[in-house]
């Protein structure tokens, strides 16, 4: 019993860490003092991530932690953890996990029974829902669409959902995929909300079509959320 009281003293904590999605100054109190105290943080894009670090005049060590490389450092991070030390897990915004690949040392972690603990913070999927005016009580959420294999399925099975619907979008490709909506769901309510708590933040409303036809004439910038409609209630497939 003694000998497990002491290694389980050893053992680390894997904190998941929401960071600003833009203004820096979304940053929690809980937050910073988490990026303060860990031994480490584990970021999937250092350079983003060493921005906000300079910000808070924070000195934690970084490395990097994404899709391309996951694979190759999960392993020596949970052995850091295993040792005693407390490593911080960070997205390039926004909170960890969501439309990006990090839950793997998530789940290696729990595979260790290392203790982990989420900090709530900001998240673009959140934002764009509470000011698009659409119901937010029951939504779904895709992250970015296939670029091909799959898209056109996915947009097919979309336009059966009945809960309001959220999808990130390149401002190169949003024209395109406001034009697939519109052939497959027809014309329901939506909103582009771009460059969210950044300074040129907009929040564009109208329908579909409104939409596809404004950004075919202006081009936009910056990073999207876009929300759409659920489906009518009397909507049947096949209609």
């Amino acid at each position: 019993m003694g000998n497990k009281e002491v290694e389980a003293e050893k053992t680390g904590t894997l904190y998941i860490v929401s960071t600003p999605i833009g203004n820096l100054k979304d940053l929690t109190h809980r937050s910073l003092e988490i990026l303060g105290g860990v031994d480490l943080i584990a970021a999937e894009d250092t350079r983003r991530t060493g921005v906000l670090l300079k910000h808070y005049e924070l000195k934690t060590p970084l490395t990097s932690f994404n899709s391309y490389n996951q694979e190759k450092k999960s392993a020596g991070l949970i052995t850091r953890l295993k040792e005693g030390q407390n490593l911080a897990l960070v997205s390039d915004a926004g909170t960890p996990g969501v439309s990006d690949p990090l839950y793997h040392l998530v789940r290696a972690a729990l595979a260790k029974s290392i203790p982990v603990i989420s900090l709530p913070g900001p998240s673009a999927v959140l934002v764009a829902l509470t000011v698009s005016g659409l119901p937010v009580n029951r939504f779904v959420f895709e992250g970015f669409l296939p670029r091909k294999k799959g898209r056109k399925k996915l947009i097919e099975e979309l336009a059966q959902e009945k809960r309001t619907i959220v999808i990130f979008e390149s401002p190169y490709r949003i024209t395109r995929t406001l034009n697939e909506l519109y052939k497959v769901m027809g014309d329901r309510q939506a909103v582009i909300a771009r460059e969210l708590t950044k300074i040129y933040e907009e929040v564009i409303r109208g329908t579909i079509e409104d939409l596809a036809i404004l950004t075919e004439k202006r081009k936009l910038k910056g990073e999207i959320t876009l929300v759409i409609s659920g489906a009518p209630k009397n909507r049947n497939k096949g209609n």
